[in-house]
């Protein structure tokens, strides 16, 4: 019998170990494809998920510039120190990062000639919230700081300049009310949910900043950060690079807004200018004013004046008209009031109805007056006669036609309506019916009744262009006219009739708006002096409306001064200054205040 060779038995243990390395190696095999090759994608997209952050950029903000094209607002570099904590990174816990990036911040700090502008809790802040985006320890940095940073010859591994856009106001106070400002602004709860880091926008607060936000702010962009397990940053590529924002030209004009904001110089109070021909917003000035580029480091102190210059009193302010809103009464008498031109009413320096007198400015009275001359003196007595002959429904239609008592369409948030009281309101507000006295009150612009210098200002375009009311235009579209909301239906009589009076309030030798008289350009005007406050407390706003060219209106305009004289007397000297700049003419009669205060000098010079 033949025995078997221990060597058979080997072999046969041999090869089973062979077969089963083999197929070890075919299983790792077969799960490193399924790994990598058929379910690579997957496990891509769970890495991706881990890793990547996504960063919203902002888009550049548009350019803002006046009609003529001067800038107005638009983004300057804001140099800033960024540190990249990712490359200061210390072994350990957070903390020793943390002091590692305190003692770089203290070493620029001697460098730069700048305290630190942040704290430990802020670089703390930043590493948990914000830790693969760069650290700005300093912002917005001098050219002599920058300076010392790139004279120095130290070396700082994980610092470096960072730019972002700064918004600009190149002109400085100059029509901040139209302008409005910008400030930094959280993302919406969608566009949290698409970004896991976003630096601030800028967003309008006020005025055209916040009207035109959406044009104005452009297109966001995008970034993609790889991250460590610690969140730390090691890699970045553009997602989608940011689009700026588009530019708006507006209607205003620079210069002519400077003349009107001048006016006011001392003064609480609002110049509106529009070209009658189409509604645009030549010059609107709001006193006193701000600077919209230290709106924000101030506004603790400006929101807590009291003589409010962030109230933009061209569209907020809602005061009485006064005398201003007279034309209106005559136009609603005439007609179909049953009041001719030549109707005759006496005078006698007041007017009284139920036990209550409606005096006249003029104490002695102006006697037997008929309409052009009632609207050159002013007289209160003849309009408290034919608002009541008329009656205050025909005057209430007129002026509701014309948009008093509703928002203009301005694109400017924040304007008031005005208030245009009626007997409903009365009863609903004040729990009384309309009365024989809140006529003679209307008729006169006083009482309830309120209005904004915009829309005296385009009361006097239609008075000068012939009924035709429009929506005031801020920002300008070349192809796009000026609205017309309403063409009132005027006749050619009581317009010859009203205008000639308003002719006669300025260019006549005893017009009541006779200093807002310029050489060579005759106007259209009607001066106003509205009471408010108690009797004991009495004050009075100075009001002046007017048109010019007379025979062929390009303007229309409106001044309101707080707390002063007179419309004759404070207004309309300062709507002279106002024409003769945009005529290139000059005042007929010298300015009572200026001339006064020169005679002071004079005095004290003299002694």
């Amino acid at each position: 019998m033949e025995l078997n060779s221990p060597w058979d038995g080997e072999q046969v243990r041999l090869r089973i170990v062979v077969v089963m390395m083999l197929a070890g190696l075919l299983f790792l095999g077969g799960s490193l494809w399924r790994v990598q090759v058929l379910h690579g994608s997957e496990h891509t997209e769970r890495l991706d998920h881990q890793s990547i952050r996504r960063v919203r950029l902002p888009g550049l903000r548009g350019s803002i510039t006046d009609r003529n094209g001067t800038l107005l607002a638009s983004n300057r570099p804001s140099y800033c120190l960024a540190i990249y904590v990712e490359e200061l990174r210390q072994p350990g816990r957070s903390g020793e990062t943390i002091k590692e990036v305190e003692r770089v911040i203290r070493e620029i700090g001697e460098i730069i000639g700048l305290p630190a502008q942040v704290s430990r809790d802020d670089i703390r802040t930043h590493i948990r919230r914000r830790l693969p985006l760069p650290f700005l320890a300093w912002r917005d940095l001098s050219p002599e700081s920058l300076a010392r940073w790139a004279e120095s010859c130290v070396s700082f591994p994980g610092v470096d300049i960072h730019i972002e856009p700064v918004r600009e106001y190149p002109r400085g106070t100059l029509a901040a009310h139209v302008l409005g400002c910008v400030g930094r602004s959280s993302l919406s709860p969608e566009e949290k949910e698409s970004y896991h880091f976003y630096l601030p926008d800028m967003r309008g607060q006020f005025g055209v900043e916040r009207s035109f936000d959406t044009r104005l702010a452009g297109l966001a962009g995008g970034r993609l950060i790889r991250v460590d397990a610690s969140g730390f940053k090691y890699n970045e590529r553009f997602e989608r690079e940011p689009r700026k924002g588009e530019d708006l030209r507006l209607a205003l004009d620079a210069e002519i807004q400077a003349l009107a904001e001048s006016l006011l110089e001392g003064w609480r109070g609002s110049v509106v200018l529009l070209d009658a021909r189409n509604g645009d917003v030549l010059a609107m000035a709001s006193a006193p004013t701000y600077d919209p580029s230290k709106l924000r480091s101030q506004y603790a102190s400006l929101s807590q004046d009291k003589s409010l210059p962030l109230f933009n009193r061209a569209i907020e302010g809602q005061y009485p008209p006064g005398s201003t809103f007279k034309p209106l009464v005559a136009i609603a008498a005439l007609e179909n009031g049953g009041v001719s031109a030549s109707t005759l009413y006496d005078c006698p320096g007041y007017f009284e109805v139920g036990g209550v007198r409606f005096r006249c400015w003029r104490r002695s009275g102006h006697g037997s007056i008929a309409m052009r001359k009632s609207l050159e003196q002013s007289c209160n007595a003849y309009y408290c006669q034919i608002g009541l002959k008329c009656g205050y429904d025909r005057i209430y239609h007129m002026a509701d036609a014309l948009g008093f008592g509703h928002h203009t369409g301005i694109a400017l948030e924040q304007e008031m309506p005005g208030l245009l009281p009626n007997d409903a309101w009365k009863r609903r507000v004040l729990k009384d019916g309309w009365r024989s006295g809140d006529t003679c009150n209307a008729s006169i612009g006083q009482g309830a009744m309120l209005a904004t210098p915009l829309q005296m200002a385009l009361f006097a375009a239609a008075l000068g262009n012939g009924g035709r009311v429009y929506t005031p235009r801020v920002v300008t579209e070349p192809w796009e006219e000026g609205d017309l909301i309403h063409e009132m239906s005027w006749s050619a009589c009581t317009l010859a009739t009203v205008r000639g009076g308003m002719f006669d309030v300025v260019e006549a030798e005893t017009g009541t708006g006779r200093r807002a008289r310029i050489a060579g350009v005759p106007m259209g005007g009607k001066t106003g002096t509205a009471e408010y406050g108690t009797r004991e407390a009495r004050r009075k706003y100075a009001w002046m409306i007017a048109f010019a060219p007379f025979d062929n209106p390009q303007y229309g305009a409106a001044i309101v001064l707080e707390d002063a004289m007179s419309g004759g007397r404070n207004a309309a000297p300062r709507m002279a200054k106002l024409m003769a700049g945009l005529f290139g003419s000059k005042p007929v009669f010298p300015d009572p205040e200026e001339a006064a205060a020169a005679a002071a000098a004079q005095e004290g010079a003299t002694l």
